[in-house]
């Protein structure tokens, strides 16, 4: 039986970052206890009529942390009773926020958590003020330092990189943070005006980076993570070696997950669907069909964010058959420009190209 991922989608935060276009809102406490118990329900009624084997769990937001280690470690219990997630090659991923240091990752490890991943976005002040965060540098360092204490070793740290007037030497002093802090795990994400975001409001007022710019600080980040042994193993991620986020994976490779909570999405059994970004339809248990997932297409769109790129063996095992000779020869054009790569068994994009992923990958599958 292939194991799936679950996520669960905790959409509460102290304060909307005028960047995130992610469904989330404020609450209080009883608003955590009628959330985290409807979650618990849908995953018990879930398991009822599909029987799934899981091991990767992952708790995304919003900030999972506001509502407490209890109520977290009440869905983690209702996971593993409903999907099997009791091995030891489990991973359990929380996500959060540094800038309160009462989080109790004591509760979270003995639990089974043994991923946290934090949201940095930056090592210098005036940028994380910029980015309207609650903490600063020294808050980051704690809430690390708070982890590493309660017995978590694999930490990944988030960081935003092509912010307006951001030089080298502030996005060096950054991935030197995260390299300092002993960070097994980076995920480095390019800022985007997001509809529906303050930032998108305020957009005439901001001088954005543009994009030549956007490519070399993206290039310069990469010869840094690689100066430091990290592998840059997906278009935004980047990894000291066995560290790779597993449940983030499953989406590259086009493997099957179960999604909880409103605007949260699933694959499974050959289907796509999502949950209504709205509290009320969400409490209704409302699931909307969103069609067909998994094919050829879908296979290598996704395929191609990783630095392994497409290959046979994979293809195989998905669909029965090598991957088609034409998508191999269309990724070949672009091997001059050193935008791709091919090998006997596949191909992938480079450094480079993951820079302009979209329009090669756009020509590789016309």
């Amino acid at each position: 039986m292939d194991k799936k991922g679950i996520y669960i989608h905790i959409p509460f935060c102290r304060q909307k970052c005028p960047y995130c276009n992610f469904y989330s809102k404020n609450a209080g406490e009883d608003e955590y206890d009628k959330y985290t118990d409807k979650i618990c329900s849908q995953i018990t009624d879930f398991a009822k009529e599909k029987r799934i084997v899981a091991d990767t769990l992952y708790f995304g937001g919003g900030t999972p942390t506001v509502t407490g280690a209890d109520r977290i470690i009440k869905i983690i219990s209702a996971a593993k009773k409903s999907f099997g997630l009791n091995s030891s090659d489990t991973e359990i991923t929380v996500e959060v926020n540094p800038e309160k240091s009462d989080i109790d990752f004591g509760l979270l490890r003995s639990a089974g958590c043994n991923r946290i991943s934090i949201g940095l976005q930056s090592a210098n002040d005036d940028e994380l003020k910029f980015l309207g965060r609650l903490h600063n540098t020294l808050d980051a360092k704690k809430c690390i330092l708070s982890a590493k204490n309660s017995g978590f070793e694999n930490i990944s740290l988030d960081l935003m990189i092509a912010l307006p007037g951001q030089t080298y030497e502030k996005l060096r002093r950054s991935v030197d943070f995260c390299a300092n802090q002993g960070a097994k795990h980076i995920s480095a994400y390019i800022l985007k005006i997001e509809e529906g975001t303050i930032f998108y409001k305020n957009r005439n007022n901001l001088s954005m980076t543009d994009d030549d710019r956007t490519a070399d600080m993206y290039e310069y980040l990469c010869s840094v993570m690689k100066e430091y042994g990290y592998d840059h193993y997906e278009i935004s991620n980047f990894c000291k070696p066995g560290y790779e986020g597993r449940h983030n994976l499953k989406y590259w490779h086009d493997e099957e997950y179960i999604g909880f909570g409103p605007s949260s999405h699933s694959f499974f059994c050959g289907r796509r669907f999502y949950r209504p970004a709205n509290f009320k339809r969400f409490y209704e248990g409302e699931v909307i069909s969103d069609g067909a997932g998994g094919d050829t297409e879908e296979f290598i769109m996704l395929g191609l964010r990783l630095a392994e790129g497409i290959t046979n063996e994979r293809f195989r095992t998905k669909f029965g058959t090598d991957i088609p000779d034409i998508y191999k020869k269309r990724a070949e054009i672009f091997q001059a420009a050193g935008l791709t790569k091919t090998f006997d068994n596949g191909f992938a994009l480079t450094e480079k190209g993951f820079m302009v992923s979209n329009s090669i990958i756009a020509e590789i599958l016309r």
